[in-house]
């Protein structure tokens, strides 16, 4: 299985629903969005899309009433997670939350495969030594929204061989 690790959009939609676009035409079957989503209209382009998202809602808050109702209105497809996710895609557990630290953090945990995180706008991919004598895989995907001086990028994940692929969206 493979998914769209996306972060950091800020408001900006369309580039948002480029990346899950191009992920979606790479065989991609779902999205997490690690946050700083801001406006749910920023969701909406990428809800057409037809991939199920996971996202959490990151520093920059927006309307979290909104998200909720939005996810709760959209018979599945985009899943409000609030501060943080746990979930399972393809027997991966995978942990998501928008800061880098706290997602070190769990990844040295050793109690997750997958560790996503946001805030910083810069992409990464670390293979994380964790307490439990593994490694765990902590992923940053940037920003969507190529904020400041930062490209604007997303992460193509391959949870069967957990191959973490970086794009650069051409805005």
């Amino acid at each position: 299985m493979k998914i769209a690790i996306v972060s950091d959009s800020h408001d900006r939609g369309q580039q948002l629903a480029q990346a899950i676009s191009s992920a979606r035409d790479a065989a991609a079957e779902a999205v997490i969005h690690c946050g700083d989503v801001i406006g749910v209209k920023t969701l909406s382009l990428s809800l057409q899309l037809g991939l199920p998202m996971h996202v959490i809602h990151g520093n920059n808050l927006g309307d979290l009433i909104a998200l909720a109702k939005t996810a709760y209105d959209s018979g599945g497809k985009l899943n409000y997670h609030g501060r943080d996710a746990d979930i399972v895609l393809h027997n991966r557990r995978i942990f998501a939350t928008h800061y880098p630290h706290y997602g070190q953090a769990m990844a040295c945990t050793g109690d997750y495969d997958l560790v996503c995180c946001g805030h910083s706008h810069a992409a990464s991919v670390i293979s994380q030594v964790n307490v439990k004598g593994g490694n765990t895989w902590l992923v940053n995907p940037g920003t969507v929204a190529g904020i400041g001086a930062n490209a604007a990028t997303w992460i193509l994940a391959d949870l069967a061989e957990m191959r973490f692929s970086i794009y650069e969206l051409n805005l």
